[in-house]
């Protein structure tokens, strides 16, 4: 069976598809379990259904927060969360602007979605964050490419707790089969790779929880 971050058992959540989808994902927790990297299935919201123990592993430190838990909401533990940087390196070129985008993308296709909505209006009450995905976003894709946006085999830099990987890339998979497209789910695999980069050019200092402007580089707009 698969975890939620934080170390409890945790039963797949309840997705709108019946009784058959429910013992899919059930089995399907099963399976995800047995992987050795840390992955985890999410819905449309990024809701995390269900995380295996590699997951829980590489989130162990994490500190608790009301609304911002790894095992709870990866979008919103990514944006939100201050012990965030501190597992994922290069936080914001390589995992907040990517989800600003996923963020966008979303509030795209469903613009009346409130647990979305309300995301967007916690981004808009951060200054930084708000400047970013107002103008620091389209400035970014165009720089970079709409491809940089994708998870699906971008490359990504991991601070592990576990002290024999250290910084460690990983390559994000996603496997989501048709039955999980079809109950509006994607799950996301963290391949990682032993090549390791020195913990200095990663890591920042660690933010007091309650802190704003988690975002702290804005690109600058072309002239």
């Amino acid at each position: 069976m698969a975890h939620q971050a934080g170390g409890q058992w945790q039963a797949p959540r309840p997705v709108p598809e019946g009784c058959e989808a429910q013992a899919y994902l059930h089995d399907y927790a099963a399976l995800l379990e047995a992987v050795s990297f840390p992955s985890l299935v999410v819905d449309h919201r990024w809701n995390v259904v269900m995380a295996n123990g590699a997951f829980e592993t590489l989130f162990r430190g994490v500190r608790p927060h009301p609304t911002a838990m790894p095992g709870d909401n990866f979008l919103r533990f990514v944006l939100f969360h201050p012990d965030a940087r501190d597992v994922l390196g290069e936080h914001e070129p390589g995992w907040c602007l990517p989800m600003l985008a996923h963020l966008r993308t979303a509030l795209e296709r469903c613009p009346h979605d409130h647990e979305l909505q309300a995301i967007r209006r916690e981004v808009a009450q951060d200054p930084i964050m708000e400047a970013a995905y107002r103008q620091g976003l389209p400035h970014w894709i165009r720089a970079v490419g709409e491809a940089a946006t994708r998870l699906d085999g971008a490359v990504r830099l991991l601070l592990h707790p576990d002290p024999r990987r250290g910084p460690t890339e990983c390559r994000i998979v996603d496997e989501t089969t048709p039955t999980l497209q079809g109950a509006g789910c994607t799950r996301l695999t963290m391949v990682l790779r032993d090549a390791r980069r020195p913990v200095a050019a990663a890591r920042r200092p660690r933010r007091p929880r309650g802190t704003g402007a988690h975002l702290t580089v804005v690109p600058a707009p072309e002239d």
